[in-house]
């Protein structure tokens, strides 16, 4: 039981997080702040959050457990201007997608206080944003990686875990730089296809044509390509060498089967299609084959 609960950034997986941790009986008062006072205001409203904070620091003043959830380029901002209030009680946890520019950004914002920070990224997440889509299901079944540091104080990466188990999460931990090169793969290069799908087919003049005709295989492909664009910015920049990596490896991919149809060559394509079509049946969200994800 967590006395009280700092939260900053108060839409969709902040507030998600505070009502998780009501549900579950496991905090017994939650202080918000966000950058836009409606939106605080708002997560009081629909009870979110039990105190709106005027600013980051106020809303760490007395928690015991702080989260971030705010975009991963704003981490090291936020953490600087909470510096001051974090102890090596003080449990500290993000929700970002990406870990290793976030290690590196409370480094050198909590310095000391370092040990108190644990990073987290819950695998969940929906297309839509905003505190009022906000739901204490969101966390429930899901995979949770933790990327502790060689500073990480093992207190606080103890009661990181059992909050998020307690939670109902599936929790494993990882180093920031196998989880950003693991998530390039599964999740980042997803997103900037899926992205550049739509883009590219917006640049033709038959655009609204073709989307008119569009199915269930195009809203499957691109439901992702939705997203926040503030957010998934922040995340290409941020793994940009590890996405950029992967997006040649999927070049590569593409080029071999551009070849094969070139080529009219069926049996090639044939077991292109057949090799990732028994790879993706066989596929389990949430499989594991070691302690780290795939």
């Amino acid at each position: 039981m967590f006395e009280q609960l700092g939260l900053i950034g108060c839409g969709l997986m902040g507030g998600s997080f505070a009502l998780a941790m009501k549900k579950a009986g496991l905090v017994q008062r939650v202080v918000g702040y966000s950058k836009s006072p409606s939106t605080t205001d708002r997560a009081r409203q629909l009870g979110v959050i039990d105190v709106e904070a005027p600013s980051a620091l106020l809303a760490v003043a007395g928690a015991d457990i702080v989260l971030l959830a705010v975009p991963v380029a704003a981490t090291e901002a936020t953490l600087r201007a909470i510096k001051h209030l974090v102890t090596p009680q003080t449990l500290v946890m993000d929700v970002g997608s990406t870990k290793v520019d976030v290690v590196q950004a409370a480094r050198r914002a909590l310095r000391d206080q370092v040990g108190s920070f644990v990073p987290a990224h819950p695998i969940t997440g929906r297309e839509v944003s905003g505190v009022e889509h906000a739901e204490a299901t969101l966390y429930s079944g899901r995979h949770v990686i933790l990327t502790p540091t060689e500073r990480t104080l093992t207190a606080q990466l103890h009661k990181a875990q059992e909050l998020w188990t307690a939670l109902g999460c599936r929790v494993s931990s990882m180093s920031p730089e196998s989880h950003d090169a693991a998530f390039a793969a599964v999740s980042h290069l997803p997103h900037l296809l899926a992205f550049a799908l739509v883009n590219g087919i917006m640049g033709q003049p038959q655009a609204d044509s073709f989307l008119s005709l569009a199915g269930p295989g195009f809203r499957d492909f691109t439901r992702i390509a939705a997203s926040d664009p503030k957010m998934w910015r922040d995340i290409l920049l941020a793994n940009r060498e590890d996405i950029l990596s992967q997006s040649s490896l999927f070049q590569q991919a593409l080029q071999q089967f551009e070849q094969a149809m070139r080529g009219n060559d069926a049996q090639a394509v044939e077991d292109m299609v057949t090799l990732a079509s028994e790879t993706r049946a066989h596929w389990r969200m949430g499989a594991q084959r070691t302690s780290e994800p795939h």
